[in-house]
């Protein structure tokens, strides 16, 4: 099947299209890079772009002898690239630590990245990075699981009050170790407001163990894990290509996209699928199977995929939340178009249902806490009228 090259990249800016053709090069290629011919490169901006997408271990591996980019360059790469190792290093064993401490109470976990995900697509965790484990556990053994990371030194990021059926406004909580600031997002649902997903117990009977360690480590199924990243880096919009390349990586080692299709239609996130291959097959050169046109056919999908490239073509910024006004509101707007048609109906829905940020626009007392969801509108209003200020 045909590499889908159809989106409109006409604003990337060059240092991002020398990015992504050194993304697609293997190490041979990149070496021999720039003989020939040197484009015209900010190299303080090649840098900058590289680590905003997260992609520096990959590439310092391409291009540690090409000796026509600059040795400053390199160099900074080089020591990025070390960092990574020692971080990577010390993910996985707190992860190790956590899933033990988890199996020996009763509780199953699936991590969802990290370290089982570099070992997996990349065959070495120093070649992706991570800055926490995202371990996923069944909804009713969360308060379990949030005793265990206080027993091992953990203490909770947020300390707002957990109004109501808490767990089905959010789908993680995340605790940090104030000794070795590793954060653990514990999760108890794959998405926040998508709608319909596989229970736990459906994940993790299609469960693998992963071979990063001796111990007993799970991770997702293939089909599951493809389903959750897409949603991930969709729900994101992409704007680091690290999870770009993970898609990459995960259709190149093959999938099976019979299964992959009928579970995604299943779970209404067969669009999001096709922009993750459209946007694959148009950055990284990602070949798609003919297998896997359902995902790819329609207009929704190539349009989700070209909105996406705002986010990616800048060097844009969502945590804690969106740098400009203008920003948020693209985003949201971008949000609201990934969904299904019964997906935005939930999510209207959803927002006459009380969160903890109404407690801090408008605190009230416990025993009166029933008055949010009349409220909620108002309280919304004021919010929003906030923000606007």
């Amino acid at each position: 099947m045909e590499n889908n090259r159809t989106l409109d990249l006409s604003a990337f800016p060059e240092e991002i299209n020398i990015m992504l053709a050194f993304m697609k090069m293997n190490a041979d290629q990149a070496q021999e890079w720039g003989k020939s011919s040197m484009p015209d490169i900010d190299w303080n901006q090649f840098l900058k772009v590289i680590r905003h997408h997260r992609v520096y271990p990959q590439l310092f591996t391409k291009l540690k002898n090409n000796n026509r980019i600059p040795a400053d360059v390199l160099q900074a790469l080089h020591q990025d690239y070390g960092q990574n190792t020692f971080q990577m290093l010390r993910l996985s064993g707190e992860m190790g630590l956590v899933c033990k401490s988890f199996l020996e109470h009763g509780i199953p976990s699936l991590v969802l990245k990290g370290p089982v995900l570099a070992d997996l697509l990349y065959g070495d965790i120093s070649l992706r990075t991570s800055k926490d484990l995202d371990i996923l556990v069944p909804m009713e053994s969360v308060e379990t699981a949030e005793e265990m990371l206080t027993k091992l030194g953990y203490e909770s990021d947020s300390h707002a009050p957990r109004l109501f059926n808490w767990k089905w406004k959010m789908h993680h909580i995340s605790y940090t170790h104030p000794q070795t600031r590793i954060q653990v997002e514990l999760h108890w649902r794959l998405n926040s407001d998508m709608g319909k997903e596989p229970p736990f117990e459906e994940l993790w009977a299609r469960r693998r163990r992963s071979s990063i360690s001796k111990n007993e480590i799970y991770m997702l199924g293939s089909e599951d894990l493809f389903m959750y990243l897409v949603s991930h880096g969709a729900r994101h919009a992409w704007f680091r290509l690290r999870w770009l390349a993970d898609i990459d990586r995960l259709v190149r080692q093959g999938l099976d996209f019979a299964t992959t299709i009928s579970l995604m239609r299943r779970y209404e996130c067969l669009q999001l699928g096709g922009q993750a291959l459209i946007l694959a097959s148009a950055l990284l050169g990602t070949t798609l199977p003919s297998a896997a046109k359902p995902m790819i056919t329609g207009s929704h999908q190539r349009e989700l995929a070209q909105r996406s490239l705002y986010f990616i073509r800048d060097i844009v910024v969502f945590s804690p939340v969106p740098s400009s006004q203008e920003l948020a509101k693209t985003y949201k707007r971008y949000l609201f178009a990934l969904k299904t048609t019964r997906q935005k109906s939930v999510y209207i829905v959803g927002l006459l249902y009380p969160s903890f940020r109404d407690t801090e626009a408008m605190p009230l007392p416990k025993q009166l806490h029933f008055l949010y969801f009349p409220l909620r509108p108002f309280v919304w209003l004021w919010r929003q009228m906030r923000q606007e200020a």
